[in-house]
């Protein structure tokens, strides 16, 4: 699982340079803001089976292939099983829309 979770984290260093990852939560938060790790946008999270990326305001986004999981009011996520999942689930048209937008 660490080889998904490393990957995504590249990929949110990639799409925003200025976000941290701050661990959290028994994961690592997204953070826009220098010195508040209060202030996070999702995470990624690792379980047993699978890596889940998290989005605060996931009922938010766009996401025209149904893709996002959950039906809470706001949060949303997207499981990675195998490094095919990225491809096929296309992680980065999430994180564009949360990191350029901050939702």
């Amino acid at each position: 699982m660490d080889d998904i979770k490393d990957t995504l984290a590249e990929l949110v260093g990639e799409i925003a340079p200025d976000f941290r990852l701050v661990p959290k939560y028994g994961g690592h938060v997204m953070c826009p803001n220098e010195g508040d790790d209060k202030t996070f946008v999702g995470g990624i999270f690792t379980y047993k089976d699978h890596v889940s990326m998290e989005f605060s305001k996931g009922s938010e986004l766009d996401d025209p292939d149904s893709h996002l999981e959950g039906s809470g009011k706001l949060r949303r996520h997207l499981k990675f099983y195998t490094l095919d999942d990225i491809t096929a689930k296309n992680p980065r048209a999430f994180l564009e829309q949360v990191l350029t937008h901050k939702c």
